[in-house]
């Protein structure tokens, strides 16, 4: 079918238009202006025309997800889903993620956390997801494996395999590293890790893990930069934690998530008014523009009642004194671990509203918001919901003065968010969104509207009210197809799953197959992830690794 949009501002960064023009679309791929007449004309005058938006970091499934909505099973409302859709109208479901991701135009989502123990059961769930692609990224840095072979000193070519190897079985789309070493750190009774710090047991450090697997992502071409967790998180001098990640990155590409919960320079330890920390988005912009190496996605926090997921076993075992309600759940597993810690971001509480400020002021200052994703680190900061609402406070200045009005005077005596003037326009909102997210995972067919591309399509009426407007979309195309009318969902559709293509050593296959034998009893055929366990085919779509 050949589908013309036609009397809509186009709007592509990557190829540098921003204008009222058509997209042209058949076979669900982008193609150039046709002189055939549509079989399909869509009128999107006093519409903005973007490609699908591009999600990288955002807890959908997994075993903390799982757990998670059986912690707090009224966090979100769940609505009406496809027929028979598993577990459709519990709270956070796979259709309620699909759904809500589709009508605020996005097309893509990956999920940041799959220990390789539990890939089969995180893709199981991935798979559920409807309407969008998605992808998972296999999480290292902590399982005894990796550091036996980093204790032994095997070398470089031993960790690369054994890395190729995790994210081929798991059938990952890139590699996480979560606080590297501080999983067994705290099983050996550390509370706190820095980048430095010995790691009983191993003898090694965060840095020295974190280095080798930097090595390994470069050696195997993972598109996606090493995904980086760093040590401290989420408190006060965990800035200097950030930039000495950074620079021991050393020119390595890396990318840091959710950035803003490391935007916490030390001010007044003795003032418990805000925790003792004070604004550093000045220094980790200024520290990212040195580094054109890295990148991050920004973790920008929401108001209200959320549930926090991590990996990151020490930071959510401290954590669990803050837990809003009362109830938490922390389990120190093989490899990672990790907690479940509900938390309620309150919008007149000082903490908070420095929290929220940081986040904005990171995204107002960077100079390169392709460097800059919008995230918040779902649901950690808060839903993913809330960007249509985030991205009005980026365009509009007086919308973010009313905000800040209603806020603790916190914000301006220990951030430099009200002084900035800066409002987003609709190409640096793409570049956020759109082309950013899609660059940094390295799909050239995604977040653009090029020809050659997908024909994931966004299309939204031009609404002074950026919320509304970016809430719910007037129409969706998925691979061509409609699938949102409106801001609803008019056609369920399954997606894909994306995968790296990744070959795997065969004398690491025998080493890992005895290891595991040795350890667990089980070989790695009971840690793949088959064709066969889903019920549908053609699950998976593979993407090609760096040449």
């Amino acid at each position: 079918m050949l589908i013309r949009i036609h009397g809509g501002r186009v709007v592509d960064p990557t190829a540098g238009r921003d204008a009222v023009g058509e997209v042209w679309i058949e076979d669900g791929r982008v193609v150039g202006a046709s002189d055939r007449a549509p079989d399909r004309t869509i009128d999107a005058t006093g519409c903005v025309v973007m490609a699908g938006g591009v999600e990288v970091h955002s807890h959908i499934a997994g075993g903390n997800v799982v757990m998670s909505r059986l912690l707090l099973p009224d966090l979100y409302v769940s609505e009406a889903a496809p027929e028979g859709h598993p577990f459709a109208h519990a709270g956070g479901s796979a259709a309620w993620i699909g759904a809500n991701y589709a009508r605020m135009g996005y097309t893509l989502a990956v999920e940041p956390a799959m220990p390789p123990a539990n890939a089969l059961a995180t893709q199981l769930e991935l798979a559920d997801i409807p309407l969008l692609d998605r992808g998972a990224l296999t999480v290292m840095g902590n399982d005894d494996h990796l550091l036996q072979l980093l204790r032994a000193r095997e070398g470089k070519a031993a960790v690369r395999d054994l890395v190729a190897l995790s994210v081929a079985t798991s059938r990952g789309l890139g590699v996480k590293c979560i606080n590297a070493g501080g999983a067994s750190a705290f099983k050996d009774g550390m509370l706190k890790l820095s980048l430095d710090d010995e790691i009983p047991v191993y003898g090694l450090s965060t840095r020295k893990i974190m280095g080798a697997l930097l090595d390994a992502v470069e050696e195997i071409g993972v598109p996606h930069p090493l995904h980086v967790h760093c040590n401290n998180l989420g408190i006060p001098g965990a800035d200097e934690s950030f930039v000495a990640t950074l620079e021991a990155a050393e020119g390595r590409r890396i990318h840091f998530a959710h950035a803003q919960f490391y935007g916490y320079g030390v001010a007044d330890p003795e003032n418990p008014l805000t925790g003792g920390f004070r604004s550093a988005a000045e220094r980790i912009t200024e520290a990212m523009e040195a580094h054109p190496n890295a990148t991050y996605d920004v973790g920008q926090v929401a108001f209200g009642q959320t549930v926090t997921i991590s990996l990151d076993i020490l930071r959510q075992f401290a954590g669990r004194k803050g837990a809003n309600p009362k109830k938490w759940i922390v389990n120190a597993g093989d490899a990672e671990g990790g907690g479940v810690v509900p938390f309620l971001y309150k919008p007149r509480g000082p903490v908070s509203s420095l929290q929220w400020a940081i986040g904005l002021e990171l995204m107002l200052l960077s100079k390169e918001p392709e460097r800059t994703i919008l995230t918040t680190d779902h649901p950690n900061g808060g839903p993913f919901t809330d960007y249509p609402h985030i991205i009005h406070l980026l365009m509009d200045k007086e919308k973010r003065d009313r905000e800040i009005a209603g806020l603790h005077k916190v914000i301006a005596e220990r951030s430099g968010l009200c002084a900035i003037e800066r409002e987003y326009s609709f190409s640096e909102i793409a570049q956020l969104t759109r082309s950013g997210p899609a660059k940094l995972l390295g799909l050239a067919d995604r977040g653009h509207l090029r020809e050659g591309a997908r024909a994931d399509v966004a299309i939204y009426r031009d609404d002074p009210n950026r919320t509304a407007m970016f809430a719910r979309a007037k129409l969706v195309l998925k691979d061509g197809e409609t699938i949102v009318e409106d801001g609803e969902v008019v056609a369920w559709r399954s997606g894909r799953t994306l995968e790296l293509a990744v070959e795997s050593d065969k004398a690491m296959v025998a080493r890992s197959e005895t290891y595991l034998q040795d350890r667990f009893g089980a070989g790695l055929k009971s840690f793949a992830v088959p064709d066969e366990a889903f019920p549908k085919p053609d699950v998976f779509a593979e993407v090609a690794c760096r040449s």
